[in-house]
């Protein structure tokens, strides 16, 4: 088990001065013209950035924020030479299996922050005598808590490699992995690691395109063919965000880190859907996420994930992963198609859904939570 030298008690405390410095650079923002009429053509629309920084500068509470997240229990450790943040919650119930649950870009920890009670204590939340869980939640590294990684190197297969020897750390010999966007990554190649233990991988997408082979192609269902013509074509053409996280990371770590308009139009690209779905969530959602990103300075560092997955290949390569795997697809969201994930993963289960996004594990928990159940119920 843990000894007391490998885990440390974590309590998240923003200082007032860190507070009051937003607050100004807040209100002494530089705002850039836009073209009459081009709504989102260009980026996100100047009108809803700034309704945004209006609320983060008046009326959004962090230090509400604070005491809700508080209210976990949190730890670091340090793994590999980086510092690890964590919240970790055992359940009450005899024989709850232990979950890792990975968020993504650009999220945080607090993206799971609904489906921890009802995966920890379902009796209390209506599931009645379902599946209960241990939770682990990390930030993954160069994010939030764990705080910036200043050595190259640190890709999804890295990361995957530091969770498993955290799940090991804490004592845990039988878990399951779940993750979206970056944390989809991770946890497909926590599944190409097949870590002693781990018995599931459940992922909100898997990131695999057509191979070339006329034959895969005419084999694909009408939906399929509308999703990879529609949804994921709508994709790469606004997708100039990760294209320079991939290639000039520090560059643009420069505004990310000297200007809070900058953090905050960056990030909001896709948890506003492209600035075209501002209300698609809550917007002090969306600040609690953005302001962990300011405070920690890990806006940088973040977005060098994407540099060092796109030159080692981690997170798309098709090395086989043949852990027991589930894929829960959301409507308004990147659309996994089946045939192009099981070339190289053991896919076992493979739902759509008829609502939810990218951010399901916030915008609709139940749907997540309950789907979980199912696949790792399966897995006994």
């Amino acid at each position: 088990m843990t000894t007391l030298p490998d885990l440390r008690p974590f309590r998240i405390d923003v200082p007032r001065r860190d507070l009051d410095d937003l607050r100004t650079r807040l209100a002494a923002a530089r705002w850039p013209a836009e073209v009459t009429g081009a709504g989102s053509d260009y980026g996100m629309p100047l009108g809803v950035v700034q309704r945004l920084a209006n609320r983060w500068s008046s009326g959004y509470d962090w230090r509400a924020q604070e005491a809700r997240l508080n209210e976990i229990p949190q730890f670091t450790t340090t793994i590999d030479g980086q510092n690890i943040h964590f919240l970790h919650v055992r359940s009450g119930e005899p024989g709850a299996l232990p979950l890792l649950l990975l968020h993504g870009w650009p999220s945080s920890v607090a993206e799971f922050l609904g489906m921890i009670g009802p995966l920890t204590d379902p009796r209390g939340h209506g599931g009645g005598s379902a599946p209960a869980f241990d939770i682990v939640v990390p930030s993954l590294p160069g994010y939030g808590f764990s705080g910036p990684v200043t050595e190259p190197g640190w890709d999804s297969a890295r990361m995957a490699r530091a969770f498993a020897t955290l799940m090991e750390r804490l004592g845990y010999r039988r878990w399951g992995a779940v993750g979206g966007d970056a944390g989809a990554l991770v946890g497909r190649e926590l599944g190409i690691l097949a870590p002693a233990g781990l018995v599931g991988v459940h992922l909100l997408q898997i990131f695999a395109f057509p191979s070339g082979d006329p034959a895969e192609l005419a084999a694909l269902s009408e939906a399929d063919r509308a999703s990879l013509s529609g949804s994921t074509a709508d994709f790469q053409s606004k997708a100039g965000y990760q294209k320079i996280q991939q290639t000039r990371p520090q560059t643009l770590g420069y505004g990310l880190t000297d200007s809070p308009i900058g953090q905050l139009a960056w990030n909001a690209e896709l948890w506003t859907g492209w600035g075209d779905y501002a209300d698609y969530l809550d917007v002090d959602t969306y600040l609690t996420h953005v302001s962990i990103y300011w405070f920690t300075r890990t806006g940088v560092s973040s977005a060098r994930h994407y540099y060092e997955d796109a030159h080692s290949g981690a997170g798309y390569r098709e090395l086989p992963n043949k852990v027991p795997t589930a894929v829960a697809v959301f409507p308004e969201d990147y659309r996994t198609v089946r045939a192009f994930a099981e070339r190289a993963n053991n896919v076992v289960r493979y739902r759509e859904f008829d609502r939810g996004g990218h951010f399901a594990y916030t915008t609709d928990p139940d749907l997540v939570v309950d789907d979980l159940r199912q696949f790792f119920a399966d897995l006994d």
